[in-house]
């Protein structure tokens, strides 16, 4: 039979050191809150039940994860976390095997938590432990003289000799749920900080004839936790390396790993390169052969193959077809659809439109709401106004039609295939296919005319 899995996350703590109104577990790490990277790792595992122990900001973490199919419980005093995950325990099921994870420990890999769970038996817990060059302010694992873990002793109870020892309690630990059940009645609050320590599970465990199995985790980033700013952006570095080195061996070249930052998914094909200072949000997929200049944001977009993407671009909720060629400087707005061969040049910005293959939009220009067949050509300075103060209307431009710089489109308007719009005309009617349009005062030179001159004080 399939194991059946009950999933604590403690993440009742105030994060007193973040100087944060915010719950310390709401804190992002590469654009998603500590607690929610947690919680797709628990995802890992088919049909388990997460129970989430709040208690600081309980409202504020509950409402930001009320999409995640978990139970909340309330700590609403912090008496430490024993008594945190007896809070947990009207909703645990006996026959389940528990897994006990924390909403400040973001990087626990799915690989690690099936580790811990296939250590479980009917005489063994697991426990994730890990050997670290400081181990300050982390309980030591005390073991006999057979090398067997026996139990735990916090940093602050521990003794001179106690506190040499390396190898650390990470707090994550594994076992059945009545065996929990009926060990943490049994915890006191007899140590140097009054509270109800989870790691006495341990003495408690071995006091019972049950054996500790040591599971280790990947990486140390793994099991690191939170306590202040300077901590969460080491483990965002740590984490934001992850991702690099996963995209580096999967083909795309990065000018330097230090300085990329994915912020959700992002899949890629081969042959890539992408410049320093890059920022990649929600989904986002690239093709083969892009380049991507410095600076650039992308974020819930696809770009397609052979796309050049110069400096200080970005691309928001669109579509980039191949061979596509956009700023500096252009900013792709949502619903943006741009065809193969395209070119959107620096200080561009468009929204809601859809370009045909090979047109151009080259300089300092605004296309939105708005519909651009093949080959078009839009000079510089054009605007599409699609908005009248209450409504949004669109503008058409068909095949290979040519707008003159300085050219204002009042939407809606449609111009015909192979329309030309001379320089500097305001457009508020449509122009035929193979028709100029042209819409702008008469010139006039007046002679004799004299510059203004300054007034004398």
């Amino acid at each position: 039979m399939p194991m059946i899995t009950d999933i604590i996350i403690l993440a009742a703590g105030k994060g007193t050191r973040m100087q944060s109104a915010l719950p310390k577990v709401l804190h992002p790490l590469a654009g998603q809150p500590m607690l929610a990277h947690v919680i797709a790792a628990a995802d890992s595992l088919t049909n388990a039940k997460k129970i989430i122990v709040t208690g600081h900001g309980a409202a504020q973490v509950e409402e930001a994860m009320a999409n995640t199919n978990s139970t909340f419980v309330q700590q609403t005093e912090q008496l430490g976390t024993a008594h945190a995950v007896q809070m947990a325990v009207p909703h645990l099921r006996e026959e389940a095997t528990v897994l006990i994870l924390y909403g400040d420990v973001p990087l626990i890999t799915p690989a690690t938590i099936a580790k811990m769970l296939s250590a479980v038996s009917d005489s063994t817990i697991g426990l994730l432990t890990i050997d670290l060059d400081d181990p300050m302010g982390y309980g030591r694992i005390l073991r006999n003289s057979q090398g067997k873990i026996e139990s735990i002793i916090e940093q602050k109870d521990a003794s001179p000799e106690q506190l040499k020892i390396t190898e650390i309690n990470t707090g994550v630990l594994a076992l059945g749920a009545r065996e929990l059940m009926s060990w943490l009645p049994l915890i006191n609050n007899s140590n140097a900080q009054g509270e109800y320590y989870l790691t006495d599970l341990i003495a408690l465990a071995r006091a019972h004839g049950y054996s500790i199995s040591s599971i280790n985790p990947s990486s140390a980033a793994e099991v690191e936790g939170v306590n202040n700013r300077v901590q969460l952006s080491h483990l965002e570095r740590a984490y934001q390396l992850q991702q690099a080195n996963t995209l580096m061996l999967s083909g795309t070249s990065l000018a330097d790993p230090s300085r990329f930052d994915q912020r959700g998914n992002l899949s890629a094909g081969t042959d890539n390169f992408i410049d320093v200072n890059c920022v990649f949000e929600g989904d986002v997929k690239i093709g083969s052969n892009v380049r991507i200049g410095p600076n650039c944001h992308i974020s819930h977009s696809i770009i397609g193959d052979g796309v050049e993407i110069k400096s200080n671009t970005v691309i928001e909720s669109s579509s980039i077809g191949n061979h596509a060629v956009l700023g500096p400087f252009a900013r792709i707005r949502p619903g943006t659809q741009l065809g193969q061969n395209t070119k959107v040049g620096n200080f561009v910005e468009t929204k809601k439109a859809v370009v045909g293959d090979g047109s151009k939009i080259n300089h300092l220009s605004y296309i939105g709401d708005a519909e651009l067949g093949e080959k078009v050509n839009v000079g510089a300075g054009t605007i599409t106004c699609n908005y009248d103060g209450v409504n949004k209307h669109k503008t058409n431009i068909g095949d290979g039609a040519f707008i003159g710089s300085n050219s204002t489109l009042v939407a809606p308007v449609t111009i015909g295939a192979q329309g030309f719009v001379g320089a500097g005309s305001t457009l508020t009617q449509n122009i035929p296919a193979h028709t100029l349009g042209v819409s702008r005062a008469k010139q006039r030179n007046i002679e004799g005319w004299k510059r203004p001159t300054k007034k004398e004080k």
